[in-house]
């Protein structure tokens, strides 16, 4: 397996703040990489920088080879050109249904589809995929990791999809503390392997502080004393040559333990663990009013000579909790846009007029790019303005994050502004379409918990099934071009299911831990391997 690039102390800053610095990593041909990282790490500049479309502030990216062709496939785009297609490209939008429309008629997921599509069908040495999981239902999801695995190149994907990349990767990229740490083997082996370090670096930091400590108060104790002696050679006549020795010989260990502590220091520099990545926020209702909030009578939508659906009737009450479900193109998105008005249907269509609605769309590029964050959420008093920006800190911004354009931010940030909205606004019912989508692992899970708290009625459009099981209770499937409302399996059942997937997940961490004092080809390798996936199949089964 040969190298084909080098990532050689790499720095790169953005508006004089540094978004990592002396980055090194290598590429070698036929791997699977897997780059993570919260929010606003660096993750997709990161991919525009072995682009060419970035230049790095210091260091330099090698390559090793001259003729290595790339092909970048964004996470998200306004357009997108089908101009040139190829055999193999119409070939995959067929596998893939990805109906011959307009781009932007296209639903989230077939709109991915085509963008993948046109990547893999450029055979390229080096594939980029920026966020390809995004969108995808299930079945879309498997057919892409059997196309990652059966590639003949070498591709770097960024993901939060942890499944995926236990799955589809063979080696890790984690942007962590601005620098980057490189693990061969899946997210699961490399996350083992982060608790370990973690673990280890804690314990020589301790270790570390008591040695300071030790050495601190010896000198204190030293420095004491060279101040009695310094004082006693002033005083007593016949003494003070005594003194004045004892004081300078107490100077000289002062100064040596000093010097020792200093090359012990440079020695281990060993660093206190950074905290994990904290997100925090919660979202409140402002009340509720009647019973009814949403009724459907005979609905039906064409599209260009298709129906989405027909003769589809349900209710929906004020506190309900709704997960809307179907494959890519089925019209879980239009569906959302027929309730908010936004899209000409046939048949009825009754909402309470004192509904106070938030809808956040699924696309990151409806917001005011020029304004700053302290544009956008103006406030006249020193108060409210604190509060907004203390909602940002806990949503994991920096401080000069507020003076920012939101053009600058990542997907996953602009995903965070929008949600910001519903937030301090109170709403007591919210449409989120894809909240998911671009978020790191951390405001998943405060998301998750947050919806799961709230007492307004909520609408969800998410291919994510474990987030839809902890937020809602009832379902909307879109299937056979009608929509049934049908209750959420029992909560008994749900925690069932929870309680088998951390069992599985339990055994799937004892296997991990053994694989990890194992190399390929040692006794017993193989079986541990193909536990280890089988159990992952099991745990992705139960999602």
């Amino acid at each position: 397996m040969r190298e084909i690039m080098k990532l050689l102390n790499i720095t790169y800053e953005v508006m004089e703040e540094k978004l990592f610095e002396e980055v090194n990593g290598s590429v070698q041909e036929g791997e699977v990489i897997g780059i993570i990282g919260n929010n606003g790490a660096g993750k997709t500049t990161l991919l525009q920088l072995i682009t060419g479309e970035r230049t790095p502030t210091e260091g330099q990216i090698q390559w090793l080879h001259h003729d290595v062709t790339i092909t970048m496939v964004e996470q998200e785009t306004e357009t997108h050109s089908s101009e040139g297609m190829t055999i193999t490209q119409a070939k995959l939008l067929e596998k893939w249904q990805v109906p011959n429309h307009e781009f932007q008629q296209l639903s989230g997921g077939e709109k991915l589809k085509a963008r993948l599509a046109k990547g893999f069908s450029q055979k390229a040495d080096l594939l980029l995929l920026d966020e390809p999981t995004n969108h995808l239902d299930q079945e879309s999801l498997k057919s892409l990791t059997k196309y990652i695995r059966d590639y003949k190149g070498t591709i770097l994907l960024v993901s939060h999809d942890r499944y995926f990349l236990d799955e589809a990767v063979t080696k890790i990229w984690s942007i962590e503390g601005k620098k980057l740490i490189e693990h061969k083997g899946n997210y699961s082996s490399y996350m083992e392997a982060r608790k370990q370090r973690r673990m280890t670096q804690q314990r020589e930091y301790e270790k570390q502080q008591k040695m300071v400590e030790r050495i601190e108060s010896q000198m204190k104790e030293l420095t004491s004393w060279s101040k009695k002696a310094h004082a006693e050679s002033t005083k007593q006549e016949g003494y003070k040559e005594h003194y004045r020795v004892k004081a300078k010989r107490m100077d000289t260990q002062v100064k040596s333990k000093q010097k020792r502590l200093e090359k012990e220091l440079e020695r281990t520099k060993v660093t206190e663990v950074e905290e994990e990545h904290n997100v925090r926020f919660s979202i409140q209702t402002t009340h509720k009013t009647g019973k009814r909030f949403l009724e459907m009578k005979n609905l039906k939508k064409s599209f260009e000579g298709r129906t989405l659906f027909e003769n589809a009737n349900f209710t929906i009450q004020h506190g309900e909790k709704i997960s809307i479900l179907g494959p890519n193109g089925s019209g879980k998105t239009t569906l959302l846009k027929i309730f908010m008005g936004m899209e000409p249907s046939d048949g009825e269509v009754w909402m309470s007029p004192s509904a106070n609605i938030g809808y956040l769309t699924q696309e990151v590029f409806d917001l005011p790019f020029d304004q700053t964050p302290g544009e956008l959420f103006h406030k006249e008093t020193f108060a409210e303005r604190g509060k907004v920006q203390t909602l940002m800190k806990h949503l994991g911004f920096q401080t000069s994050h507020w003076q920012e354009p939101i053009r600058n931010m990542s997907m996953g940030e602009r995903v965070k502004i929008k949600l910001m909205k519903y937030i301090l606004e109170e709403r007591d019912v919210l449409i989120l379409d894809e909240p998911t989508n671009h978020l790191d692992l951390a405001s998943r899970e405060q998301l998750e918990d947050t919806l799961s708290q709230y007492n307004g009625t909520l609408i969800i459009v998410s291919h994510d099934r474990y987030f839809l099981e902890k937020t809602t209770d009832i379902k909307l499937v879109i299937e056979n071009g009608t929509i049934r409302k049908e209750l959420d399996e029992p909560a008994s059942e749900r925690d069932d299911k929870e309680e088998q997937r951390m069992k599985l997940e339990t055994e799937r961490q004892e296997v991990l831990g053994h694989l990890s004092f194992k190399a390929p080809g040692d006794e017993g390798y193989a079986e541990l391997d193909r536990k280890f996936i089988e159990l992952t199949k099991q745990i992705n089964e139960l999602k």
